[in-house]
This record gives C-alpha cells, structure tokens and sequence, in this order.
C-alpha cells in the first residue's frame, strides 16, 4: 500500500504520454490553459495600475482645494503613500513568495481566519463596488454628450451601468481570449485618453495665449 501510495505521487516516467499519471489510472494534474499573451498580460497589468478613478477623482480634488497648486500638493502626497504601498506589496511578494495576492499574505502573517475573512470581504464587498463605481463612471460619460443641459437620468445611468457589468461578465465566462481582448481595448482607450489630457500641457502655448483650464465646475 505505501508503494502504491509513493507511485501515485511519482511524476511521470520518461517516455509516458502527456497527462498520464498515477499509474496509468487517468487521474492527471488539473491546470489552466495558458491563453493569456505578453501583449494581454501587459495590458491587465497596465489597466489595473490605471484605475478608471484617475478619470473621477481630479475634478473633486480641484474644486475642494481651490486652487492648482493645492491640488498638484494633494496628488504628489498621494501618490508618494501609493509608492510606499507598492514597495511594500513588492518585499511582500519576495518574502512571501505565493499565489493568492492579499488572502496569502494575511493567511501566512495572521493565519487561517484573518486570510479567510479577507478574501470571503474581498468577494463580497470590495470587489463588487469598485466594479460597480467604474461601471456607474462609463455610463456617466456615455450618456452625458446626451443630456448636456440637464443631469443623467439615474435610471438610465443604472441601467446601462447594470447592461456593463453583465456583458463583461458574460465576456469573460465564455471565453478568455475575448475578455483579454477587451481587457486589451480598455487599456488602450485609457492610455490614449492620458495622452489627449498631457499633450496639452507639454506643448508650449503661443505668446499671449493662455491654456484651456482642465476642469470646468458649472
């Protein structure tokens, strides 16, 4: 019984076929199928980092500090913190070298409970609403060049916001290959919006020409 037991955790002989295991019993190794390219895997990585919140949060930043110089001061304080927050995940992720992100961490530092509670919040709360607030800020936009004397609706804004979420959830169960794709789309849609604010304030205005401000607030 142990040599059977050695046999069936034994890797596979030279010469076997792919996938054959445990004695010739069928009872191979499940792995995912690698569909993800360098060009896609770039491209989740790229539209992680770039939250669509870059696209929210300097209008409200502007109007609460009153002036330019205030809130070029808020964002280069906030992003010094989120570069010690990425250091850190950094030493985390060479310390603590396993899958699993924040749930592998807090299960390996706090133990079992913290690193289930952590991850059961992160299904549950965290990551729902950060879908929902980036699904609410498209529909925002998409429907704001429609009412452009009056507010969105909020049940149109609901609505299209809800159609999102359940195509791309749809996307991405039937076929990982379509969701990178669109994963693809997004990243660069994001990337070429960057671009088209920057270029403004890299290029130097005519004499007596000043630059368009970047937020209006009615």
């Amino acid at each position: 019984m142990t040599e059977a037991a050695r046999q069936r955790g034994s890797p596979p002989e030279k010469g076997d076929p792919p996938g054959k295991e445990d004695g010739g019993g069928g009872g191979g190794g499940v792995a995912l199928k690698k569909e993800i390219g360098l060009l896609s895997a770039c491209g989740i990585i790229v539209g992680n980092i770039i939250g669509s919140g870059i696209f929210v949060s300097p209008k409200g930043v502007l109007e609460n500090s009153g002036c330019v110089g205030l809130a070029l001061l808020v964002w280069g304080a906030t992003g010094a913190v989120t570069a010690v927050g990425a250091l850190c995940y950094a030493e985390l992720g060479v310390t603590i070298p396993r899958s699993g992100g924040d749930y592998a961490y807090v299960k390996e530092i706090f133990g079992g409970l913290a690193g289930f509670l952590r991850l059961w919040i992160a299904v549950l709360v965290i990551y729902p609403t950060n879908q929902a607030v980036i699904a609410l800020t498209f529909a925002n936009y998409v429907l704001h060049p429609l009412f452009p004397t009056c507010p969105v609706p909020e049940p149109a804004l609901r609505l299209l916001a809800a159609a999102c979420l359940l195509l791309l959830t749809w996307v991405n169960c039937a076929s990982v290959r379509w969701a990178t794709r669109v994963q693809d789309v997004f990243t660069a849609g994001k990337l070429l919006a960057l671009a088209l604010i920057i270029a403004p304030l890299t290029t130097p205005s005519p004499p007596n020409c000043p630059l368009p401000p970047l937020i209006t607030t009615n």
